[in-house]
Parts: structure tokens; C-alpha cells; sequence
């Protein structure tokens, strides 16, 4: 029986691979295929840069191509449609047979976690709507995380440091 990701679910790791490229400051792949017993399957993986150190317990995979079903916006780089990279396995998500529909795979290629909810088993414990806000609040403030502490004059200064949260991004965890 062939398993596969619903067109919610390829919308949803569509933002998540934009969003992961935004929080980790490069280009993140997410590539589509299907294992031997038929089982579509998504890997994140971040490009290797040339005579890059790459730590010895990375699982390194091949990314990319001409025959590479790529999601997200670095899909739509067309360096990544031509030629083939060594990127540097994140994690992944397989589909699999109800009741856990979905299988997550960790950094080191081993099944973790289970879920009948695809949105349970991505970073950042965003739901598809929380995502699209933040992500739009962001653009909106032109601010990715960084705190400018150049704005703040002396006036404001001592009411800054009585607020050491105020203006500043604090982040979310990473998995739930």
C-alpha cells in the first residue's frame, strides 16, 4: 500500500523548510521521495560548503537535482533544480500506516517519534495558522531576532534595563 503526504501536509513542510532556512541563516533542502516499500518520506538536510569540517556522526546524504522533488523556497533556486549537493541530514518525516500515521526521524537517521498529526512532529510547536502569523509579523517588523540597542538613547536606557525582555526575541523551543 502506497503511502503518501497529503497536499495540507507538503503545504505545511513547504513553510516549515522556509522557516528552518530563516532561523538557522542558510539555505535548508527538503527533498521528497519514496523508500522501497513505497512510503513517501521528506528529508531537511543544509548543503555542505566546500572543505567545510563536517563532524564525524553527521549522516551526509545527497540532495538536489534534476530528478529531486524539492519543496519550500530553495526549491525554487535554480541551483538546486541542476546540481546534485552533499548536505548534511537534519532530521525527517515518513508517512506510515494509521494510526501513527507519521514517523519522525532524527539527525542520526532513527525513528523517534510518532504521531496521527504531522504538525506534532515539526520544530518550533507552531501550528500551520501560528506559523503563517509569526512568519508574517516578522516581515511586517523587518526584525529576525536581533535587538538594536543603537535606538535606545540615554532617556530610555534605565527603563531598558529594568525590562531586560522588552524589544528583544526570546525564541521557542525547538521540539516539543
Amino acid at each position: 500500500m502506497n503511502q503518501t503526504f497529503t497536499k495540507e501536509d507538503i503545504e505545511l513542510l513547504s513553510k516549515t523548510v522556509e522557516a528552518l532556512s530563516a532561523y538557522m541563516g542558510k539555505p535548508v533542502l527538503a527533498e521528497i521521495d519514496v523508500t522501497e516499500e513505497g512510503y513517501e518520506w521528506i528529508a531537511f538536510g543544509t548543503p555542505l560548503e566546500v572543505n567545510q569540517d563536517v563532524d564525524p556522526e553527521a549522516v551526509i546524504m545527497q540532495m538536489g537535482g534534476p530528478s529531486a522533488r524539492l519543496i519550500g523556497a530553495s526549491a525554487l533556486l535554480e541551483d538546486f533544480n541542476r546540481s546534485i549537493y552533499n548536505c548534511e541530514f537534519l532530521w525527517g518525516i515518513q508517512v506510515g500506516e494509521p494510526p501513527l500515521t507519521y514517523t519522525r526521524i532524527d539527525y542520526q537517521g532513527e525513528e523517534v517519534d510518532w504521531s496521527d498529526d504531522i504538525s506534532l512532529l515539526l520544530p518550533f510547536g507552531m501550528t500551520d495558522t501560528d506559523l503563517i502569523e509569526e512568519m508574517a509579523l516578522q516581515d511586517k517588523l523587518d526584525d529576525y531576532g536581533e535587538f538594536d540597542d543603537d535606538d535606545l538613547d540615554e532617556d530610555n536606557a534605565e527603563e531598558s534595563a529594568s525590562q531586560p525582555n522588552k524589544g528583544t526575541y526570546l525564541g521557542r523551543k525547538i521540539w516539543h
